[in-house]
């Protein structure tokens, strides 16, 4: 080993730049800061061969003084932060002071400013670090920076960049983050000398989506917002129908500030289970405004990592926001068909997913409050035939719980139940649900079933029917999509999908009812072997952990489980308790969020093998019944597996096909 050396001042810029500086995107995001910080509501980016040969940031900011350029480009020159106590209540982008001298020390620079009350601008160049001038020029306010051959200075670096178009791609991406979170600023992307991103600077979150990411994307999300523990969601979360395979349109913005955070990953990702396919991706721009002080932003030179002083309110807040948003949501996703090719008319004809037309927003109480209705569990009579070997021999409920409950092989004769059979003989079935009205006689209860034949289930009640739709039942294609014409819309429905989420949400609201603390002793105690942190973890939060059902001793190595949560099987205990303490570690969820998750797994589970299935040919009442569900209960519009329940087609959508408008 050599003799230890004090570096020169320049190969320490040159280290330096180095995490700052690491490709054409986070020069541009550098660079923008600075001028969002500048106070500018228009801002201009251009870049040539992805900015490797030719990048230029222009703003109408505040503006530099020409003695205030030279200091600009030294290291640890800002204006943002004067004593280590601003550190702790950071508001602006740029603080660190590094950006400007980095981007300097390895490339030909030059920044072009002027303030609002100066009458000349000024012009300073340099290169490698170096000024070789400042002059005096005539200029517009506020600031320009041109930066030339990125990496002059440093071949080994330049030689990793990827092709032209890669770090174009890099660079429009950046640029859509940092638009999306400044939607009252107007930004342009000139992208070899053609305008790729454009937003109008209106603050209106959703215009800039729209501009960024189209119509079909703005079209399909969800707004949310919520406020709990001092921490304040707000933004756009996608609909089931709009997600990805990676997790690429997931953004979030902390005080202002576009960052990266598993903790927010966690969040929506776990809200969207049973709401999308495991292997499917959410989209969001969500906006998370919390006090300065409990956030740290310096944790890395590119201030896209951040550390929390308390990690579990911002994941809750996210969780309960998305999944609130997601309850909520009544709209179903639209039939989409080829245009017809214009023959008399020269106008080409609009998309048709141009012509979306929302289904009128239904509202219910949550999922917790909601009560469920019990026209399904009524005596079937003998004389039916059973057309499916007897499947319908126990309610849906039943089997879905004793599927839950591990009690596949339970021998106790079931009573024999169907959906039941309305006295129509039409071959149209036309329907009218009646709207909630405080006078209105209960219905007659339906024949109870006897208490001993039957696994315990919690009380079922009624479900308020919120409101007035007429509809009729067209027909059956396939054995598996149900046609309903539904005012000026027709309803193509997967009753395998809509009887699955029909069943599941029951069986969901009974598990909400239920007291947050239901045990089962066992009869011997289970060992569990845990790692000596997650033990610890156990250990500290104990008393939560036992809310949620459990009872346990802790060992050395080992936890002793004397008593288990209701409805989990003991083979499951092991990895719940393993799960429980990692997302408690990591806080990516609390105890009572990681059992009601499990339960939501085994539950959609139980009922997609309780559901009828598609293919096979039911009586029509077991059809009707799940229609008049489905219309009635608005906001299911996805099964547990995330496929649409059902899609819808308007008329005027088909009056254009067949070139009738």
């Amino acid at each position: 080993m050599g003799r230890i050396n004090v570096l020169s001042f320049a190969v320490a810029n040159l280290i330096a730049a180095g995490e700052v500086v690491d490709r054409p995107s986070s020069v541009i995001k550098e660079l923008l800061e600075n001028a969002i910080d500048s106070g500018a509501d228009r801002i201009t980016v251009e870049i040539q061969n992805g900015g490797i040969t030719y990048m230029r940031v222009c703003d109408n900011g505040c503006g530099m003084t020409p003695e205030e350029l030279p200091v600009a480009i030294r290291r640890h020159a800002t204006s943002k932060i004067k004593d280590a106590e601003d550190l702790d209540g950071i508001l602006t982008l740029g603080f660190r002071g590094e950006a400007l001298a980095a981007i300097a020390a390895v490339s030909d620079l030059r920044i072009l400013s002027k303030t609002r009350d100066a009458e000349m601008g000024a012009l300073l160049c340099a290169e490698a670090g170096n000024i070789i001038s400042v002059t005096e020029r005539a200029c517009a306010d506020g600031t320009t920076v041109i930066v030339e051959n990125l990496f002059r200075t440093v071949p080994a670096r330049r030689k990793f960049l990827k092709k032209d178009v890669t770090e174009t791609t890099a660079v429009c991406a950046m640029v859509e983050k940092i638009a999306l979170s400044k939607p009252h600023i107007a930004f342009k992307l000139i992208v070899d000398g053609e305008v790729k991103r454009q937003t109008m600077g209106d603050g209106n979150l959703k215009n800039t989506i729209y501009s960024l990411f189209g119509r079909d994307f703005a079209a399909r999300i969800i707004e949310t917002s919520l406020e709990v523990d001092g921490v304040k969601i707000s933004g756009y979360v996608g609909r089931p129908d709009n997600v990805r395979a990676n997790r690429n349109y997931q953004n979030f913005f902390i005080n202002g500030r576009y960052v990266k955070t598993q903790t927010a990953l966690a969040a929506i990702e776990q809200a969207y289970t049973s709401y999308i396919a495991s292997d499917k991706f959410p989209c969001c721009v969500l906006f998370i405004d919390i006090n300065p002080a409990t956030v740290d932003v310096n944790v890395h030179p590119s201030k896209l990592e951040v550390k929390f002083s308390n990690e579990k309110p911002v994941f809750e807040a996210i969780f309960y926001a998305v999944r609130n948003a997601l309850e909520k949501d009544t709209s179903r996703p639209s039939v989409t068909l080829s245009a017809p090719t214009p023959q008399k008319k020269e106008e080409s004809p609009k998309r048709v997913s141009d012509m979306h037309v929302p289904i009128t927003d239904g509202r219910r109480e949550s999922l917790s409050q909601r009560q469920i209705q019990t026209e399904l569990y009524t005596e079937k009579p003998k004389t039916e035939p059973q057309k499916n070997g007897g499947f319908f021999s126990m309610t849906a409920e039943e089997y879905a719980r004793s599927y839950v409950l591990g009690n596949k092989g339970e021998t106790q004769k079931k009573p024999s139940v169907s959906f039941p059979i309305p006295k129509q003989n039409e071959k149209e079935v036309v329907r009218n649900v009646p709207k909630e009205s405080p006078k209105e006689a209960p219905k007659e209860a339906p024949k109870e079933i006897p208490q001993s034949a039957v696994v315990e289930t919690p009380k079922i009640e009624q479900i308020p029917q919120t409101r007035s739709l007429e509809y009729r039942i067209i027909g059956e294609a396939f054995n598996s999509y149900v046609l309903v014409e539904n005012g000026d819309k027709l309803l193509l429905i997967d009753k395998h999908a809509a009887h699955e989420r029909i069943i599941f949400e029951q069986l969901k609201a009974g598990m909400s009812e239920r007291e947050s603390r239901n045990s089962q002793l066992l009869m011997l105690p289970l060992e569990v072997m845990m790692r000596s942190d997650e033990i610890q973890t156990i250990a500290q939060y104990r008393e939560e952990i036992e809310a949620v059902g459990f009872e346990f001793d802790l060992g050395k190595y080992t936890v002793n489980v004397t008593a288990i949560p209701e409805g989990i099987t003991t083979d499951a205990v092991g990895d719940m308790l393993t799960v429980i303490a990692e997302r408690i570690m990591s806080n990516t969820g609390s105890a009572k969020l990681t059992r009601d998750i499990i339960f939501e797994k085994a539950l959609y589970q139980a009922s997609c093998k309780a559901a009828i299935k598609a293919g096979r040919e039911y009586p029509k009442e077991y059809v009707e019944w799940v229609v008049d569900k489905l219309m009635q209960l608005p906001d299911i519009t996805v099964c547990p597996h995330g496929r649409p329940v059902a899609m819808e087609l308007t008329k005027k959508n088909l009056d254009y096909q067949f070139e009738r408008s």
